[in-house]
């Protein structure tokens, strides 16, 4: 914080009064970089988009999540590792939501419960686990690969839209 203050030519206190916490200053961050990804959930005409079959969008959000956090290693490091935790950050909490009224709208035995199916796929999106992956030689694409594959397992064939 001390840096972060410096750096902006304000007073640690500043920053304090406007965002709260370090956590508050790495979640207002997490929002600003990514404003365009959630614009692009919101786009009829995105892979990502409404218009899209279930299980489409949520292995598309999984990627671009995946590019996210692949781009943003150091902010999502800092603010999933905190001591405030990773499940009651307001990014955490909107992937969340959103997954699971993706997974309510599939055919899968997941969409019984979804909330507890969300936790256990956002889990494979870890930045520590990224991490370790990375280090242990994995690429990017084959982690890409992995994740889609356990999404495919745990949400099963992509069945007709249930609106």
């Amino acid at each position: 914080m001390d840096d972060i203050a410096a750096a902006a030519g304000v007073g640690k206190g500043t920053l304090f009064r406007a965002f709260g916490s370090r956590d508050g200053l790495l979640d207002a961050l997490f929002a600003a970089r990514s404003v365009s990804l959630r614009q692009e959930i919101e786009s009829l005409d995105s892979p990502l988009g409404p218009g899209a079959p279930p299980l489409h969008r949520i292995l598309a959000l999984f990627d671009e999540l995946l590019s996210f956090k692949f781009n943003n290693r150091h902010l999502t490091e800092a603010r999933e590792l905190s001591g405030a935790g990773l499940l009651r950050a307001p990014h955490y909490l909107w992937m969340h939501e959103t997954l699971c009224a993706l997974i309510k709208r599939t055919d899968s035995p997941a969409a019984e419960s979804p909330g507890y199916a969300a936790h256990v796929l956002l889990g494979a999106l870890r930045v520590d686990l990224i991490d370790e992956l990375l280090a242990s030689g994995w690429s990017q694409d084959a982690i890409r690969r992995e994740v889609a594959a356990l999404v495919r397992r745990v949400l099963g064939p992509e069945e007709p839209d249930r609106r």
